[in-house]
């Protein structure tokens, strides 16, 4: 299983970005209206300049003054864990484990292709799961 076949699972191939010089207040605006949890930093849609999440937000902004007017660039992750459409789901799911994220970019000849939630990951995996079962029952039960 490759990371590109939970992309074309997932039902739509948006890429949800938001500029760096865009403000906080835009940021939360555009997660609520969107109902997602990090955007991808980016000037172009392809490049990606960082990630920016609720969790950013919540960490970085603690005690801020007029926190609603900072620049996304002031908050966002620049340190961004990526994959590629070819790399294994196993290692997609090893990348959000170990490195503790929940959203991570899919890059393809260095263009943003993509980004895979946690949520897009776990209901790939108990899709699978659940084929599996129907499968072993069909065969239990000698069909």
């Amino acid at each position: 299983m490759r990371v590109k076949d939970v992309l074309s699972s997932k039902g739509s191939d948006a890429v949800h970005v938001i500029a760096p010089d865009a403000t906080v207040s835009d940021l939360m605006d555009r997660l609520a209206d969107l109902n997602v949890g990090a955007l991808i930093v980016s000037t172009d849609g392809s490049e990606v300049l960082g990630i920016v999440s609720e969790r950013d937000i919540v960490r970085k902004l603690r005690g801020a003054e007029n926190a609603r007017d900072v620049a996304v660039s002031a908050i966002m992750t620049t340190d961004v864990r990526t994959c590629s459409p070819e790399d294994s789901f196993g290692g997609l799911m090893a990348i959000m484990t170990e490195h503790r994220v929940r959203h991570v970019p899919v890059l393809e000849d260095g263009r943003l292709v993509g980004v895979l939630s946690i949520g897009d990951a776990v209901k790939h995996r108990m899709e699978q799961l659940e084929f599996e079962r129907d499968q072993l029952n069909s065969y239990v039960a000698g069909g």
